[in-house]
């Protein structure tokens, strides 16, 4: 287990002490491709130049400009969409609904066009960083006071971690509802740029063939170079789906029992109105749920 929560800042791991390393921590860079050469994470002036973090012993990319090393991700989707043709790669482009209502921004919209420049297909590139849960601010900034001899830091309080849950639910399936529902409706396809660590947490989706999937996930990796001290990106596998398919297996819900339920509010609720003793009618729970309710004495 690590000593400390940072994988990477500013574009390599903290032990690396490398002149690269210590400049682009020195002038705040970002070494994957960000729109200006500073990283611009929550704020330009003072950004949180944190890249991926540990979960477990595993670098797990929290940023998504993180994925563009080397703009693999934009090889591999071409690849897999237009292999062989020409393409040209849009980033941030609003994706119109019904009404010319943009229901977001496409992460790289991937254009085949002929030698003349006209268009002769498209897909989408949607990336998925993982959410972080806790505060790695106070970590970050620790390591930075001192950032030339900070790499053997030990962090002896509570560990951020990556929040799976909340990024799929409020970040991924918000994406292929709205902007993958368009791209399929115009039978368009959506490749989604998703680490590994992220995927396994999803339930076990349906797959189909290369040709009936709308959607299709590049499962990334992170592996260090020991040699070099740096994480790298490598594409490890392809799955793929149907849209409709890997919502309503990602969102599904598996009911809990509600004699369940109403022990804990029953507890509640006699905890609230100040009743010793008080328990929920036989009517409503098996008897033998009813003697581990806990209610105040």
């Amino acid at each position: 287990m690590p000593a400390q929560p940072l994988a990477e800042v500013f574009g390599f791991p903290i032990s690396n002490q490398s002149e690269d390393a210590r400049r682009s921590r020195q002038y705040r860079l970002c070494p994957y491709n960000n729109k200006v050469p500073n990283c611009t994470k929550d704020s330009a002036l003072d950004p949180l130049g944190v890249c991926s973090i540990f979960d477990g012993d595993e670098a797990t990319i929290t940023c998504p400009t993180r994925f563009r090393q080397g703009w693999k991700i934009i090889t591999d989707t071409a690849e897999r969409l237009f292999p062989g043709q020409r393409v040209l790669a849009l980033p941030e482009t609003p994706l119109p609904d019904k009404n010319g209502k943009a229901v977001g921004n496409i992460d790289v919209l991937l254009v085949a066009h002929d030698e003349t420049g006209t268009i002769l297909d498209f897909g989408a590139l949607e990336v998925q960083s993982v959410y972080i849960s806790g505060n790695v601010g106070d970590a970050f900034r620790e390591f930075m006071a001192d950032h030339q001899n900070g790499s053997d830091m030990v962090w002896d309080r509570e560990f951020p971690r990556a929040d799976y849950l909340s990024s799929s639910r409020k970040r991924l399936i918000p994406q292929l509802m709205s902007k993958g529902r368009i791209l399929s409706s115009w039978n368009k396809k959506m490749v989604v740029a998703i680490q590994q660590g992220f995927f396994a947490t999803l339930p076990v989706l349906p797959s189909v063939t290369t040709g009936e999937a709308d959607v299709m996930w590049h499962i990334y990796s992170m592996s260090h170079d020991p040699m070099q001290d740096q994480y790298s990106l490598s594409l490890e596998e392809t799955v793929f789906t149907k849209l409709e398919a890997a919502v309503e297996c990602i969102t599904a819900t598996e009911p809990g029992e509600v004699a369940d339920f109403v022990k804990k509010i029953q507890a509640q609720v006699n905890k609230r109105l100040g009743i010793r003793g008080r328990k929920p009618r036989a009517d409503h729970l098996p008897s033998d749920l009813l003697e581990d309710i806990e209610v105040p004495e």
